[in-house]
């Protein structure tokens, strides 16, 4: 599926287009026939209540849930995500709330858990931990994100939650993700730290890469996102740019279920 651009011209496809997914839990619809997609460069926000189908779409993204019927591509080729392992193979990177971190390791193991960096031993017979290398590529990685960790060798259960969160977000950036997608990233974080999360969203939307926000925080989404995308029961209320709706209308329809028109902005004389 590809983009028309006003002029006519074709751009390209979306990192990630979802088309017509349903999914039914016995006769309860978690999702109908929904349409999500994502453009590289762009936040989209993934707003509604408790059951209205988030979790199952994304569920369906990260393999952890196969959808009954519908069809999900990758930069314009139709996919099967079947596992959670196929999901990150196509480049699809999820930062839950738990952040899947080991507290009692530090920021390169973190970072680089799973997939160490090795150095040969004795003639290659064994093959070591480069540590050195994955700190370079540590420090690296934090400078091009604009991280701010002054002591990397810490274990990663000395720092503050908005730290946690940006280390949780670089390591799945380190995974040449398509797309990253970011569950309730700023909950529970002070202000201080918040900021420091939303800096990084936006620094990584300036760097290309495609976001999908979770997010209850309607300050956040109207900060951070390019489009907003409310479900209310398995349905798809609606899929706008953010700056055709204000707080209050986010609010409403995620509450309501029901589409409200855009804003009408008075054109300045």
């Amino acid at each position: 599926m590809a983009l028309h651009t006003p002029g006519g011209a074709r751009s390209a496809p979306p990192i990630v287009a979802m088309r017509g997914i349903s999914k039914h839990y016995g006769g309860v619809a978690a999702l109908d026939k929904v349409d999500f997609h994502v453009g590289r460069g762009e936040v989209v926000a993934l707003l509604g209540d408790n059951g209205a189908g988030k979790s199952t779409l994304i569920k369906i993204l990260a393999g952890a849930v196969r959808a009954d019927q519908g069809t999900v591509a990758i930069d314009g080729r139709e996919v099967e995500i079947g596992s959670p392992a196929q999901s990150k193979a196509l480049g699809i990177e999820t930062v839950y709330q738990d952040l899947a971190l080991c507290d009692n390791v530090d920021v390169p193991t973190n970072i680089f858990l799973g997939r160490e960096l090795r150095r040969p031993l004795l003639g290659g017979v064994l093959r070591l931990f480069d540590r050195r290398r994955m700190a370079q590529e540590t420090r690296r990685l934090l400078g091009d994100l604009r991280i701010n960790i002054a002591d990397i060798h810490a274990p990663v259960r000395d720092f503050s939650g908005g730290q946690r969160q940006t280390i949780a977000i670089a390591k799945a950036v380190y995974s040449d993700a398509n797309l990253i997608i970011m569950d309730e990233p700023t909950a529970a974080l002070g202000v201080a730290q918040q900021e420091q999360v939303l800096s990084l969203i936006e620094n990584l939307r300036a760097r290309g890469e495609a976001i999908v926000l979770i997010s209850h925080n309607m300050d956040d989404v109207m900060r951070v996102a390019d489009r907003v995308v409310i479900l209310k029961t398995g349905r798809l209320v609606t899929d706008r740019p953010v700056s055709d709706v204000d707080r209050q209308q986010l609010v409403r329809m995620i509450v309501s279920g029901v589409e409200e028109p855009p804003l009408r902005r008075e054109v300045l004389q």
